[in-house]
């Protein structure tokens, strides 16, 4: 273990952590699979080498890298080396395909492209439509479908770069990640470094108390900005291993994390639920595991999972890809509910605003504005959109879109609910917005209505339903509808419930009033997913 002292700005950069990783611990291990275990060292020496191969293809200071790929160390790998030649790596969420994916592949305006035998039929589909200089392919160049794509080992059989990062800065940014578009269309979060090491920094370290002989367990898709903090990058600050899995099973998971002896993970919330409603069995906290941050997890249901699994839960906080750390429960005060997003960190002023924009007295409900009192607390803007980065902001606070509130007495905040019509399943936001444009391009359908139905496994989550208008000379089943919308969106824009309807609650000014949706629920005639034949394709 070698956690290093981050307090100099000018040691804030990826280049530089792993460097000083690679001096002082290199025969430490860092990333770990079943067919790997890649040192500190050796992550330095082959980031080189990449570092030339990707120049070799015309990769400069401030291109950009589209990589969709697996769960795999060299996404990794890849990310340090685009970094340390001042370019920038955008991660493509593995659930797109179609005109989904081609168009966030589009907005990117990505130099290259990295991807592997996963993806790479849904990359061969959509080609012919992409403007890039080249594509690098992990996997077996002989048998692709792609056009003559680089294969990876190829840029990793270059010569070592060598580098200096005197020019770099803690501000620069490194990496582009897309929201997942819960107050209309997706945009590109430009990420500094910073923006990266600070909730790391003041809040993963602090909270988890890593020890030597800890082991990260990493079961979050890399595309996933948790999986970056909790695990990867706290791995590369804190210098202790991190395995990189595949997929989350909760059939394997307690076998897996034997098999590695892990000490640490973070999971999210639906993730923690199956793992407790699985059957419990005897040797149940008979695992290497310590340390658990569940996100979200029932109050109710923290007991139990200590107690089940005899390790200790960390406590949650707020962010998001725009401020990745808002607040964070560093202590565990006993005055506190385990529920509560915590406080606000010393380098930001938060303030609860009304629709008025006006502060909110302690004990009601506002949106959470953040102030940074520093330079590159937050993110550098959005992408290619000055007018979101823009209404982002009223003056010098930045309008996160969470609703919450701050106890009178303790002066802890309270998590509420998304100002803009959005939902939460399976650990992802869910834009209403975008199930919608989805299931109008359907020829049958004349409007539609997306909403949440509260989950019965998750307390915090919401299951989608759709209420759909369709065309007056035109049928539809439900089965084809999701078939449409599973060949043209994610998988998880399929719905649990749908209802064909005649009408919807619109106010004057045409829009649906939801509410009364949410209210009204599920019927009788409701169609569901689960009690049907069709099957998600993912």
């Amino acid at each position: 273990m070698n956690k290093l002292d981050l307090s100099n700005n000018a040691d804030r950069t990826f280049p530089q952590i792993l460097k000083q990783q690679a001096e002082h611990n290199g025969d430490a291990e860092f990333l770990i699979t079943d067919d790997a275990r890649i040192t500190f060292s050796q992550a330095e020496s082959i980031t080189n080498c990449l570092a030339t191969g990707l120049a070799a293809q015309g990769l400069a200071r401030g291109d950009i890298v589209a990589l969709m790929l697996g769960n795999r160390p060299e996404m990794v790998l890849l990310a340090l080396a685009i970094n340390k030649l001042g370019a920038i790596w955008t991660p493509i969420n593995g659930d797109y395909k179609g005109q989904w994916l081609l168009d966030n592949l589009q907005m990117s305006r990505c130099k290259l492209l990295v991807t592997d035998d996963q993806y790479q039929q849904r990359i061969a589909e959509i080609e012919d439509q992409l403007e890039v200089s080249a594509i690098v392919l992990i996997g077996d160049g002989e048998q692709t479908a792609l056009n003559n794509p680089i294969n990876y080992s190829i840029l990793a059989s270059h010569a070592p770069a060598k580098l200096s990062y005197a020019d770099q800065h803690y501000g620069d940014t490194c990496a582009i990640l897309w929201t997942s578009g819960t107050t209309g269309k997706s945009k590109g979060v430009l990420q500094s470094y910073n923006c990266w090491i600070r909730p790391i920094v003041d809040g993963g370290s602090p909270q988890y108390q890593s020890q030597s002989g800890d082991i990260i367990y990493c079961v979050l898709p890399l595309f996933h900005t948790a999986a970056w903090i909790t695990s990867i990058y706290r791995a590369l600050v804190e210098g202790i291993p991190c395995v990189i899995e595949p997929r989350f099973s909760v059939s394997t998971f307690w076998q897996r994390i034997k098999h590695f002896g892990a000490t640490q993970t973070f999971l999210l919330g639906a993730m923690g639920a199956f793992v407790l409603n699985a059957e419990e069995r005897a040797d149940d906290s008979d695992t290497p595991l310590r340390v658990v941050q569940v996100v979200p997890l029932a109050p109710a249901q923290w007991p139990v999972f200590e107690q089940r699994f005899g390790v200790k839960l960390v406590r949650t906080g707020l962010g998001q890809s725009e401020c990745q750390l808002i607040m964070t429960q560093v202590e565990n005060r006993a005055d506190v509910p385990v529920y509560a997003v915590g406080f606000p960190t010393a380098d930001t002023d938060v303030k609860l605003l009304n629709d008025d924009d006006r502060e909110v007295a302690p004990g009601e409900v506002g949106e959470i504005c953040i102030k940074p009192m520093h330079p590159h607390i937050i993110f550098n803007g959005y992408f290619d959109n000055p007018e979101a980065t823009a209404e982002a902001y009223i003056g010098d606070y930045y309008r996160t879109g969470d609703l919450g509130r701050q106890d009178p007495e303790t002066g802890a905040y309270f998590y509420v609910d998304r100002k803009k019509d959005a939902l939460r399943f399976a650990g992802r936001n869910i834009s209403t917005l975008e199930v919608e444009s989805v299931v109008r391009r359907h020829p049958a359908v004349k409007d539609v209505a997306a909403f949440g139905i509260p989950s019965q496994e998750v307390e915090s989550e919401h299951e989608l339903k759709l209420n759909v208008i369709l065309k007056d000379d035109q049928t539809c089943s439900a089965e084809e509808l999701c078939g449409f919308i599973n060949a043209n969106a994610p998988h998880y824009f399929v719905p649990r419930y749908l209802d064909f309807v005649a009408t919807l609650p619109y106010t004057p000014t045409n829009k649906v009033q939801k509410f009364k949706l949410r209210e009204a629920g599920v019927g009788e005639q409701t169609w569901d997913l689960k009690q049907s034949d069709y099957v998600v394709i993912k």
